[in-house]
């Protein structure tokens, strides 16, 4: 599976950004999708993911701001991001596994396959 992710940039606090990660290669409805970030200095941290059936998970820091949907072609992921703050600054990272547990949805060695990343960075 190879990912590319799109649709970094700055933006001011308060603000939108809508991120694109397509797919290509061996996907399957079973298929889970998901956004990471990594802000300089830190570690690597979950932000949002679909499960296979569609269910989807949020961290708590971006729940109510950030949406995950997927695209009509069933490839493409999507992380509209809103009422931006300057803590959301990082490289975000879509991932994917095709057959993640859900016990391990938010630990970023459970996917295996991984996009280059696009910064987003908030200016307050």
């Amino acid at each position: 599976v190879q990912l590319q992710a799109s649709g970094g940039g700055l933006v001011q606090a308060g603000g939108s950004l809508r991120l694109s990660c397509a797919a290509s290669g061996r996907t399957f409805s079973s298929t889970t999708m998901g956004w990471f970030r990594q802000a300089p200095g830190k570690e690597r941290e979950f932000v949002a993911a679909r499960f296979r059936g569609g269910r989807t998970y949020y961290a708590d820091s971006v729940k109510g701001r950030f949406v995950i949907a997927r695209g009509n072609t069933g490839n493409t992921i999507y992380l509209q991001m809103n009422s931006l703050n300057p803590d959301d600054t990082a490289v975000y990272y879509c991932a994917a596994d095709n057959a993640l547990i859900l016990s391990t949805i938010q630990t970023a060695s459970a996917y295996d396959y991984w996009g280059q990343g696009t910064l987003v960075t908030v200016s307050s």
